[in-house]
């Protein structure tokens, strides 16, 4: 036996005091949810296989010199979703993540297939009137529908712009109509790969076109399939885990990040380094959001 096996299950494997609901300032929400996968199916793995590899993480920071967990992390049940409609798991997971906003939490929802990431976003709109979002992601997501459903993945992009202000980074693959709607000047806040890793733009241009407050969905896939090939629809010529970090850190020295999903993991039998990438992904994002309160 393990040691990992006597560690709690939630986020981190904390200690109860580091993991009560009324003290933490961050709540991490589980949500197994896949219904319109395309190219490999799994996704409703990803929240378990994330939560189990967090279990392994060391808990200090090398770089802030902090322990994040120590600002507290609650970990949610996996909520009973009804599938009555298409709509209706979204609208649930905005109750939550609006009960969540209300209680004062800073909320990071961990998918599942990106199309959950509507239901956080209408929360936060709610609340946010001056709310972007900032999606990290291979793929624009921009279609009207797809697979007869406008809530596909495939069309998250395009849910969001019907809500808020976008910000794409990462993009690499888009079909004929996202490129036609992008060609009408649909959206102009969209920094492909290409022209970031060449050098032609750098994000700060895109960080100045977002407003105030800011929420981060991180599909996976904006990873090259070299550090991330654990997802459902890889693309080459994606980012770096440094240069991840590093958008994210500009984003939160400048901007007041709201909430934040990671989604579309997609395990891989037998190697877990695509689950540690995405445990430690959450977890820097935490350390970056409150290290001011545990320095």
């Amino acid at each position: 036996m393990t040691i990992m096996n006597h560690l709690p299950m939630n986020f981190g494997g904390l200690e109860a005091q580091y993991a009560i609901y009324d003290t933490a300032h961050v709540v991490i929400l589980p949500v197994p949810y896949e219904a319109t996968t395309t190219l490999r199916a799994g996704t409703r793995e990803g929240p378990g296989a994330i939560i189990r590899a967090s279990r392994g993480m060391e808990l200090y920071d090398e770089e802030l010199r902090i322990e994040p967990y120590q600002c507290g992390i609650h970990t949610l049940d996996e909520p009973e979703l009804s599938l009555a409609t298409m709509e209706s798991p979204h609208r649930q997971i905005e109750e939550i993540v609006d009960s969540l906003i209300i209680d004062g939490k800073f909320p990071i929802v961990v998918g599942g297939e990106h199309s959950l990431s509507l239901g956080p976003v209408r929360a936060f709109a709610k609340r946010y009137p001056d709310l972007t979002v900032l999606q990290l992601d291979a793929h624009a997501d921009l279609r009207q529908a797809y697979n007869d459903t406008p809530y596909s993945h495939a069309c998250i992009g395009r849910r969001i712009l019907e809500v808020c202000p976008l910000v794409q980074v990462g993009i690499r693959s888009l079909s004929r109509e996202e490129a036609d709607f992008l060609n009408q000047g649909q959206i102009e806040n969209i920094l492909f790969a290409s022209d970031l890793l060449y050098g032609r733009r750098t994000f700060a241009d895109y960080l100045a076109r977002m407003r105030d407050n800011v929420y981060v969905t991180i599909d996976l896939d904006a990873f090259d399939p070299s550090e991330m090939p654990a997802v459902g629809t890889p693309e080459p010529g994606g980012l770096g885990w440094y240069q991840v970090l590093d958008i994210l850190r500009q984003v939160s020295s400048n901007r007041n990040i709201v909430g934040v999903d990671v989604v579309e993991l997609c395990p891989l039998p037998g190697n877990v380094a695509p689950d540690f990438l995405a445990a430690k992904l959450i977890y820097k994002i935490v350390g970056q959001e409150f290290a001011d309160i545990l320095t």
